[in-house]
């Protein structure tokens, strides 16, 4: 089972975050259908998302927007607390040949562009508090990487982010998933990171530990050393969409009497689908018609 886990190191002078998250983008890969070059990219920036937003509390939600001019074009994530986690992206189908290594050329897929993170509380609830956001220039494309680059830059948080997913012709398509994310803390001193960044370049590869059976803790383990942890919070991961048919009923009476009235008149019915999930909500004549009469538009 997918499972998010975040503590601190080093006397506290480190914060440590760690994820298993193979169902969650198996799920988010079989509702976008995404090519296999697109379902790294996507799972990795899930994956990523999980992890920033590890200690978020009730009614709080992380949202990671790249804007991207590569094939790919753009990939959004979002999580909210409980580990829940959904994800798009705007061309699925995008897809290059493998690097000359034979790992997927994710850099190139996604290419030069922007990379957001937006900071919500209390939005759900309508409590409307100006959102935190912060962005900087996509460095390298390969996802952890730009994750790193963000909170050193727009969060002055000196970071380490490793990010995986493991793919295989045959069903299921997604073998194995995962993350981990060090962030040094103010008062971290050069010495443990040293230490990490030493650990970090002689740990095995991510997915390949996973795929062997590695727990969230085994991967705090083989990035952090010797260094000893503490777990301040764990929770189950997995894909959730907040769509459902009365929000969809809600978007489409925001069109407007004129509107409702005239898909009712022409079309006999309307279709929503939710960008994050795929999920297909049909309204038919008799629903349109109760939107109507109840004058919800």
């Amino acid at each position: 089972m997918d499972r998010l886990i975040h503590g601190i190191a080093a006397d506290a002078t480190v914060r440590v975050m760690a994820a298993i998250t193979t169902d969650a983008v198996r799920e988010a890969v079989r509702r976008h259908q995404t090519s296999p070059t697109v379902s790294a990219a996507l799972g990795r920036v899930m994956t990523g998302t999980l992890l920033l937003g590890a200690s978020l509390k009730e009614y709080d939600r992380l949202t990671v927007r790249i804007e991207a001019k590569g094939a790919v074009e753009g990939i959004v994530a979002e999580t909210i607390s409980g580990g829940r986690v959904r994800g798009y992206v705007k061309n699925p189908v995008a897809e290059l040949p493998p690097k000359e290594n034979g790992k997927f050329d994710v850099s190139g897929i996604v290419g030069e562009g922007m990379f957001y993170v937006t900071r919500e509380s209390g939005f759900d609830l309508g409590l409307y508090r100006e959102p935190y956001v912060g962005s900087v220039p996509i460095q390298t494309g390969e996802i952890a990487e730009d994750f790193a680059f963000y909170l050193a830059k727009s969060e002055q948080i000196p970071s380490a982010v490793l990010l995986g997913v493991l793919l295989q012709p045959e069903d299921p398509f997604v073998t194995c998933a995962g993350g981990v994310m060090i962030q040094m803390l103010p008062t971290s001193n050069e010495n443990i990171a040293v230490m990490i960044e030493d650990t970090i370049r002689h740990a095995p590869q991510l997915t390949t530990a996973i795929k062997e059976g590695a727990m969230p803790e085994d991967l705090l383990k083989m990035t952090l050393g010797i260094i000893d942890y503490e777990i301040l919070g764990e929770t189950d991961v997995k894909f959730e969409c907040n769509c459902s048919f009365d929000r969809a009923v809600q978007l489409i009476s925001s069109l407007g009497k004129t509107e409702v009235a005239s898909m009712l008149e022409q079309d006999k019915g309307a279709v929503m689908t939710c960008g994050f999930c795929n999920e297909v909500y049909q309204l038919d004549e008799n629903d349109l018609r109760k939107m109507l009469e109840t004058e919800k538009v």
